[in-house]
């Protein structure tokens, strides 16, 4: 018996994949719990639409990460800090100092968790931060860390 999936079910598919399975496994585990729907002609219509915007959804996402990425790729970023003797700085610059610049600067708002510094920015000078725009894109900006 064919049945559309609509959820994730180990060793026999993901959600909206048309799938083989025998008729009682269909009859009396995955329709009571609502796991998939039989495959009719309606149901497999409806099923490869939903597919077809999904793919699209991702396509368009992918598609502005890329674009968001090539705006990010062009932006320098200064933060004034105070510093003590020698340059060290009072505590370090984290990717909440950078986003902070970057939303009242740029207006670009970006979450902190997606930033990240290879190493800890405690003294002057000038660093790399990537930022992770989307599970697969990153974008590495420049930051230059200045007296106040």
């Amino acid at each position: 018996m064919k049945v559309i999936l609509e959820q994730d079910l180990k060793k026999v598919g993901k959600k909206g994949d048309i799938v083989e399975v025998s008729e009682g496994y269909a009859k009396n585990f995955l329709f009571p719990k609502n796991i998939a729907i039989e495959a009719t002609v309606n149901n497999i219509n409806v099923a490869k639409a939903k597919k077809g915007s999904a793919e699209r959804k991702q396509q368009q996402a992918l598609d502005e990460a890329r674009l968001m990425a090539a705006q990010l790729a062009k932006v320098e970023v200064s933060i004034p800090v105070r510093t003590g003797d020698g340059g060290k700085l009072f505590g370090s610059v984290t990717g909440k100092d950078i986003a902070d610049v970057l939303k009242k600067d740029f207006n670009i708002d970006v979450d902190k968790r997606k930033i990240y510094v290879k190493n800890e920015i405690k003294s002057i000078g000038d660093y790399d931060a990537v930022i992770k725009v989307h599970p697969t894109i990153t974008a590495t900006i420049k930051v230059h860390i200045i007296n106040e």
